[in-house]
This record gives structure tokens, sequence and C-alpha cells, in this order.
């Protein structure tokens, strides 16, 4: 799937009512839904408790504080994109606090322009934690497979007198003559000696 066919979730965090009138516009539902607005970092951090985004853009400062502690817990505990608008007069400081978070960060004034470039900047780092997510699914999937198989192998070996090679490959041939993967014989044998 392409990044044009994607659509991407947004929280944007900003008590400036210029700004979100201004990026709501370079956000159409076609390629961003749902668009959430929230004006405080406390709000922000209900709505990140409630479910996750895409990306979450912090318009700083807010009333409540700077918004780089939330820009670096969001990408620390969450698989959102974080981009932090700061001003000018910060941003090189701000800039050195967050980029070992992999939050991107812009000096602000900006323009519409450069938002629009870091919008694909960001689903392009959006998209590269989709495969990390894909591969990591991949292999928890394939370790919960070898501990089912381990433990049904654990089970032949004391309730049937196997050794753990006869049991390996009285898994293996069962999986085989049922056409079925392996870890679909292991839970069989695990219920069945449970």
């Amino acid at each position: 799937m392409s990044l044009k066919e994607r659509i991407y979730s947004i929280l944007v965090v900003s008590a400036a009512e210029n700004f979100n009138n201004s990026l709501s516009g370079l956000l159409p539902k076609s390629d961003y839904n749902p668009v959430k607005i929230v004006s405080s970092i406390s709000s922000a951090g209900r709505t990140l408790a409630e479910r996750s985004y895409d990306f979450v853009i912090i318009n700083s400062p807010l009333p409540d504080e700077n918004g780089i502690r939330l820009a670096m817990d969001t990408t620390a505990f969450k698989n959102s994109v974080v981009l932090i608008l700061v001003r000018t007069e910060v941003y090189g400081e701000t800039l050195d606090k967050v980029t070992e978070y992999g939050v991107f960060a812009l000096p602000k004034p900006t323009s519409k322009q450069i938002l629009r470039r870091a919008l694909t900047w960001l689903a392009s780092a959006r998209e590269r934690i989709r495969i990390q997510e894909r591969e990591t699914n991949t292999l928890e999937d394939k370790i919960n497979e070898i501990r089912v198989v381990n433990r049904a192998k654990l089970l032949l070996v004391s309730e049937l007198n196997m050794d753990e090679a006869q049991a390996h490959r009285y898994i293996i041939k069962q999986a085989m003559d049922k056409c079925v993967a392996r870890r679909k014989v292991a839970e069989e044998i695990i219920k069945m000696y449970s």
C-alpha cells in the first residue's frame, strides 16, 4: 500500500487557534482521520491513554508545559511519530533534547509548505515503525510457537516416557500427517495431558 493510500490518525496538541486552523487546512479527511485537537499537555495525556495516534503534533509552548516531556514519552511508550514546533530561540536546545528519542522538531514560525513536507516525513517514519511492528509480531509468534512445542515435548517425555528427540519427531510427524502446524499438534498434546 502506498503512502497516498494510507489514512493517518493525528493528535494535535496546541493552544493556538491560528495554528490549529492553518494545520487543519493541511489535513484532508481523505488522508488524515481522525484528527483530534487538544489544548494542553494534561488533556493530551488523557487522550493518548485512551488510544494511539499515528502522528502527534505539539505546538509549544502550552498552558501547562512546553511539550518536550510529552514528545519524548510518546515516542518511548507509543508507536506514534512526534513533531514538536518550538520558538526559534529554543529550537537548538530542544532539538538536542528530543533527537535521541526520534522526535522531529521544527522552528516556528514556519510555512505551510514546510508543514506539508514535515507531514511526509512523519508518514515515512510511521511506515518504518509499521514494518518493525510486523517483524516484532512475527518474532513473538515464533517464540510463542517454540514455547508451546517445547511444553508439549516435555509432556510427551514425562507422560509417554519418550526422550526429547523422539518427542520432537513425534510432533513433526503428527503435523505432517494431519497437514497442520506443529503448534496445533503441540496444543492438542498439551490439552490431552494437562
